[in-house]
């Protein structure tokens, strides 16, 4: 992929940019060999692969510069480093930045400058969706002092700019490099992005997570499917389900058995994602519940046949390890954002877990992350 700020020096994003693509992969799946080799019995797959650019569906773009010339991408030091024609994104999106550049200067949007802490748009975070292709964009704001004059100014944008689709603003009024506030003010009709990964469709709001990589995401939930698919039991629980992707793929399988599914996120919005979804596919045994996973898991009184668990970096950890291994559900699958956490949580499951199968997805192209997916079956399971 060729990258003019990283030949130059003033783009480090993709640390690993300079490694042939082909030779990205094996490392990190001789890294996950490394870390997988006390689980002896595993089976470890085939890396899948991404496509090396235009891969990313979200960009996270810090605004410096001018009110007059605003500079979208990243700061280098106190240099600002334009990454409005950043390889990562869609050709779409490179003309949607310019837009916005000239929305900042209609509206009159100062970038914010950390050191001298003046200024008020600090970001712009903007989404689409690769099925229908439209867009979501939203405005980190110090304060609500500029909300007027982008409400006054969003008609010209939608006009200039008809597959915007969800346009919201975020207030972050703490003077540090903290990503987004909890106060969000939506200023369109539609509070919602829909996408649609393998059919199933998945509804995004403002402030929830959603992988960047979406052939990547779209490959990882049909696997997980596939690996569901065979296995008995009725009761199927999704923990950190987000907007429903895990649970909602697996509910139901090629031969028409429907699981019954529990999903958990902490977050309320999405969860009404995720139920909304659900009805559209008209699944009946269906519950999401904006509850703590660790809290739910230590209070249920019931044993999930199959146990779901997508956790942020930190992994598990102790306690909600302990958690399952008290629920004691006859499968496990376990998806990681971080091979180091998920090494540490499987040896505290070894004792009762038997590792089947682990498999890497590159949905971070150009840098040393990676997504793992495992299956574990539970030792005295008789298949």
């Amino acid at each position: 992929m060729n990258c003019v700020e990283f030949l130059a020096g003033r783009c480090h994003s993709c640390n690993q940019l300079a490694v042939p693509y082909a030779e990205q992969l094996a490392q990190k799946q001789q890294k996950l060999t490394l870390l997988m080799a006390p689980f002896t019995e595993a089976e470890l797959l085939p890396a899948v692969a991404s496509e090396e650019q235009g891969f990313r569906t979200k960009a996270k773009m810090v605004v410096s510069g001018t009110v007059k010339e605003p500079v979208l991408g990243i700061l280098n030091g106190q240099q600002p480093v334009d990454l409005s024609a950043c390889p990562l994104y869609p050709p779409a999106f490179e003309p949607v930045f310019v837009l916005i550049k000239s929305f900042i200067q209609r509206a009159g949007l100062t970038p914010y400058q950390l050191e001298q802490k003046q200024g008020e748009l600090k970001l712009i975070l903007l989404s689409q969706s690769q099925h229908s292709g439209r867009f979501m964009l939203r405005f980190v704001l110090r304060s609500k002092n500029c909300l007027a004059s982008i409400q006054k100014h969003l008609a010209w944008l939608q006009q200039q700019w008809p597959e915007l689709e969800v346009c919201s603003v975020n207030l972050q009024p703490v003077h540090m490099a903290v990503l987004e506030g909890p106060e969000e003010i939506v200023l369109t009709p539609q509070e919602l992005l829909r996408e649609e990964l393998n059919g199933i469709p998945l509804y995004l709001t403002p402030q929830s997570f959603f992988q960047t990589n979406s052939a990547v995401a779209a490959a990882l939930y049909a696997t997980a499917k596939q690996w569901a698919e065979p296995l008995p039991g009725h009761r199927l629980w999704d923990l950190f389900c987000g907007v429903g992707g895990f649970g909602l793929h697996l509910v139901s399988s090629a031969q028409g058995q429907v699981r019954a599914l529990t999903g958990i996120e902490i977050a309320p919005k999405a969860i009404a994602s995720a139920t909304r979804s659900a009805a559209e596919l008209g699944l009946t045994e269906v519950k999401f519940q904006a509850l703590d996973a660790t809290a739910f898991a230590k209070a249920a009184e019931q044993t999930p046949d199959l146990l779901l668990v997508n956790p942020p970096r930190r992994g598990l950890g102790s306690e909600l390890c302990r958690a399952v291994l008290a629920l004691q559900p006859a499968w496990l699958i376990y998806s990681s954002c971080n091979p180091d956490t998920l090494a540490s949580d499987l040896a505290l499951l070894s004792a009762d877990y038997q590792l089947l199968k682990v498999q890497l997805f590159d949905m971070f192209p150009h840098t040393q992350h990676a997504e793992v997916l495992t299956l574990l079956q539970r030792r005295d399971k008789v298949i």
